[in-house]
């Protein structure tokens, strides 16, 4: 093998079979400086023999020899042998101090890797000695320090005795909050503390606390750390510099798709501090040719501020789709209780929700319908991003029930259950496979909001349709022409299924395929409708851009056999 020196001198190395070994000899001689010219020059040889030589110590040949061999063509050969390494005679191991009775510690030191009748592998040794100083340190033993160390080389005997003394010092605990900056976060922080004081200091549990900190979403910046310098009765103080959000903050939030008729329109407003028990505020207007609505969220922190809170919430929608004759308005109050354990994926949510619609359905006359439905929902939800995502996992079950003894103008249960899995292969092959099943029992169909009532088709549906184009129909009659004609009305039943195939063909652009299946329907015997399709992808820097061409198998006259489909924002 050839390697190019700073002087361009090459140098083949031979006899050494090892990669490692091999590797570092050439890293030596690359930073070995000799002239061309001076390669002859018995003491550059010597410096070549004895560069090759230290190289290879680390793996323990402490007795390599080198032969040097110029050519007429420049190569310098070295003829390396190596010989045999030192192995381990012995190994004396002792811990003074505190991590001496500490099991845990002790059983960390005694894995020392390096046993006798080991060829001796410096790089094993120095890494060890590093592992156990950052395992010291996390683990509160902060005055932690090498007494003795030593390597006993016995080349003759091809022997190395190894000599390891830790000096653990005492063992450290955490002691009591400090908050530099604001204080009116100070019942906030310390319900989020994962410790408690005089507990064994452990930096897994100080991670806990920065990231639960930093995912509260009340703080701008904020860090926790240990000051060891001002610890008392080896009680460390940990102090927590903060800068909290702005008093209201303001975003927008742009989407497409053809589901919306174009583009669509988020405007977010929060204000994170209501008041020093961390309340907070929140409001979205949504605006889009078919829906507009205006939706308002204040929650209130329980027991665990970043998983575990109560929402109140009201909002106000106004739809009108063309397609399906649907017009309808909606106002909403709820009260949800989510919560959430820790590093789970798994959140719940329990409410209770007070919803008033006039609607105007098909030929169906205009009503409007109240319901008070207690309800339960649960989601897992698992990604490797937040834009573009390359596997994901989401679940959700969600059941609602109306009562008409109990403040609802009817008896109602509703209830979906959806999934999505994202899945890449060989970082170029990615499958998406989604489905979802929904149903609704009631005394009265007719008088079910619209907004609660089944459709398919579209974007996130089956493709190959318009949005919410495939559910039970109904003739309605043009006021202004007298013709009729068939219209989408809801139904009672909803099941679709995908799967999506997609190839990276280049670092930001992917080829799809998909299949999807599908109805909305008020007897199960009804056919679906399915479609195929074939797509791309822009993974952007705004996240993943699609765009459809989808065929679907729909023999009635007046359905469009092919669709494009446009779709902006994030997979989950």
């Amino acid at each position: 093998m050839v390697v190019n020196s700073a002087h361009a001198i090459d140098f083949e190395i031979k006899g050494v079979d090892k990669d490692k070994v091999r590797d570092n000899i050439r890293l030596y001689l690359d930073n070995l400086d000799i002239e061309p010219g001076l390669l002859a020059d018995p003491f550059w040889q010597e410096e070549i023999q004895k560069t090759v030589s230290t190289a290879a110590e680390p793996f323990g040949y402490y007795n390599s020899e080198t032969f040097i061999e110029l050519t007429d063509d420049d190569t310098v050969v070295l003829q390396v042998t190596l010989n045999t390494p030192l192995k381990v005679a012995n190994v004396t191991r002792e811990i003074i101090g505190a991590g001496r009775e500490d099991p845990d510690f002790r059983e960390r030191f005694n894995k020392f890797p390096l046993k006798k009748g080991d060829v001796l592998l410096q790089p094993t040794y120095e890494a060890f000695k590093s592992s156990m100083l950052n395992y010291a340190l996390t683990h509160g033993y902060f005055d932690f320090a090498w007494q003795a160390t030593r390597l006993d080389l016995v080349r003759e005997e091809r022997e190395a005795n190894v000599l390891l003394i830790a000096q653990s010092g005492p063992q450290y605990t955490f002691g009591d909050i400090r908050i530099i900056g604001e204080d009116k976060a100070e019942a906030i922080i310390r319900r989020l503390v994962p410790f408690e004081v005089g507990e064994k200091y452990s930096s897994t549990k100080l991670t806990e606390f920065n990231r639960r900190l930093n995912q509260s979403g009340y703080f701008s910046r904020v860090i926790a750390r240990p000051v060891v310098s001002e610890a008392e009765s080896l009680h460390v103080p940990i102090e927590v510099s903060v800068a909290h959000r702005p008093r209201d903050s303001f975003d927008v939030r742009l989407g497409a798709g053809t589901d919306t008729d174009g583009p669509r329109i988020k405007l977010g407003w929060d204000r994170p501090w209501v008041n020093s028990r961390g309340h907070s505020i929140s409001a979205d207007l949504f605006l889009s040719k078919p829906e507009q609505s205006l939706t308002t969220d204040y929650r209130i922190p329980m027991r665990d501020i970043t998983n575990d809170y109560v929402s109140f919430q009201a909002g106000y929608q106004f739809i009108e789709y063309q397609n399906s004759q649907t017009e309808s308005e909606t106002l909403s109050l709820a009260v949800h209780r989510y919560w959430q354990e820790n590093n789970s994926p798994w959140q719940q949510d329990g409410s209770l929700t007070y919803l008033r619609e006039y609607f105007v359905q098909g030929a169906d006359p205009e009503q409007t319908t109240s319901l008070i439905m207690p309800g339960y929902a649960i989601r897992y939800l698992q990604k490797d991003g937040d834009l573009n995502i390359n596997n994901g996992t989401y679940f959700q079950a969600f059941s609602q029930v109306g009562r008409d003894n109990f403040g609802s103008d009817i008896n109602i249960v509703r209830s979906i259950v959806e999934g999505k899995m994202i899945r890449t292969f060989a970082d170029v092959h990615r499958i998406v496979v989604r489905g979802e099943v929904g149903a609704i029992k009631t005394n009265d169909f007719s008088r079910v909001p619209a907004s609660l009532r089944f459709f398919a088709g579209g974007d996130q549906s089956v493709r190959g349709y318009d949005y919410r184009d495939i559910s039970p129909e109904d003739t309605v009659i043009d006021p202004v022409t007298g013709e009729s004609s068939l219209e989408p009305t809801g139904g009672k039943y909803l099941a679709t299924a995908s799967v999506e195939y997609a190839y990276q063909f280049a670092e930001s652009w992917r080829a799809a395929v998909f299949t999807d299946i599908g109805t909305a329907t008020n007897d199960w015997d009804t056919d679906p409708r399915y479609s195929v399709g074939t797509g791309v992808h822009w993974i952007s820097p705004i996240g993943p851009i699609r765009l459809y061409i989808a065929h679907n198998f729909d023999d009635r006259d007046d359905v469009n056999n092919w669709q494009l489909h446009f779709i902006l924002g994030p997979e989950l």
